[in-house]
């Protein structure tokens, strides 16, 4: 049905908690699921091995030892079982009825690319999945605690096999890479599908510590700003407003403000540090109120099957 590949951080401390989690979930989307753990961090092959997953521990880096993208990219595709691929990050979470989508998404496109928005939670606790309704807990959970990250978060992708090939050096662990990956499916002619209304991917909360300057490193460093030169600028550097699709509860229609895209990616360079400006400036005020941060991010448009039934 489908190979989901990622390759995760060292498993130690909260990080541990995390990545376990996040491949729990994954081994229980559905029984013909496929997971490839790519890279040797510390951990990584007693994982794989407890948990029955295929584990490639070489993958190429550039000079400052970062592992590429297509370094596990491209031989994800040569080596998966399935000809659908889903690439997600070691920190997210999903739920069973993401396999519907998956397939619902396939069923319409030969060739397509699915992504969608994620949930910041923190989640602190490994999860009980020895629960049967493990999923509609998270559910509950996710939707008290939890808050939409915007457009610009992308942590999973979903397309058939061939699609990504001859790759630039773009590394993991940094910015861009995950825009670049949307811009080069629309290069391609392939429909870009938003399933964020259906999926709930669940991003569990953590650190920088990976990186000597923190966040701030993974935003500005030199392998940040390499990063940006090798997906072409800002031309290239698309976010998931670009999709062309949506997936909803009905179907799959198209988005309507996808004509805008070109003239959001345009002013957001502008409008973005305006907004974090304003935040900035009225903290104090929206403190007082007892306003939140949840406050300010966009929530999905319908509630997911999945979410109606934890509400039943």
């Amino acid at each position: 049905m489908l190979t989901i590949f990622s390759t995760p951080k060292p498993f130690l401390g909260h990080i541990d908690v995390i990545q376990r989690n996040a491949i729990q979930s994954w081994k229980r989307i559905d029984p013909n699921v496929e997971i490839i753990l790519f890279g040797d961090e510390e951990g990584t092959a007693a994982v794989a091995h407890e948990f029955g997953l295929l584990h490639v521990p070489t993958v190429p880096k550039n000079e400052h030892g970062t592992k590429l993208l297509r370094g596990f990219f491209e031989p994800a595709q040569s080596v998966a079982r399935y000809d659908l691929l889903c690439y997600i990050n070691c920190d997210i979470m999903m739920l069973p009825s993401f396999a519907d989508s998956v397939r619902r998404v396939a069923g319409c496109f030969p060739r397509f690319l699915m992504v969608g928005q994620r949930w910041n939670t923190d989640v602190l606790e490994p999860w009980n999945f020895s629960c049967a309704d493990w999923d509609k807990q998270l559910v509950r959970f996710v939707s008290e605690r939890g808050s939409l990250l915007d457009e610009t978060g992308i942590d999973y992708f979903v397309f058939p096999r061939g699609l990504y090939q001859n790759m630039p050096a773009l590394v993991i662990g940094r910015i861009w890479w995950d825009h670049w990956l949307i811009w080069r499916a629309r290069s391609l002619g392939a429909p870009v599908v938003n399933a964020t209304q259906v999926v709930m991917a669940v991003h569990q909360n953590h650190d920088y510590s990976y990186h000597p300057a923190g966040a701030a490193g993974v935003w500005q460093d030199e392998q940040s700003k390499k990063n940006y030169e090798l997906a072409g600028g800002r031309r290239h550097l698309y976010t998931i407003a670009d999709s062309t699709h949506r997936l909803t509860t009905a179907g799959i229609e198209r988005n309507p403000l996808y004509p805008l895209s070109p003239l959001r990616r345009a002013t957001r360079p502008y409008i973005v540090p305006a907004w974090y400006k304003f935040l900035e400036l009225t903290q104090p005020v929206r403190r007082k109120l007892g306003l939140q941060r949840r406050a300010q991010l966009k929530r999905p448009a319908g509630p997911s099957e999945t979410a109606r039934q934890a509400e039943e």
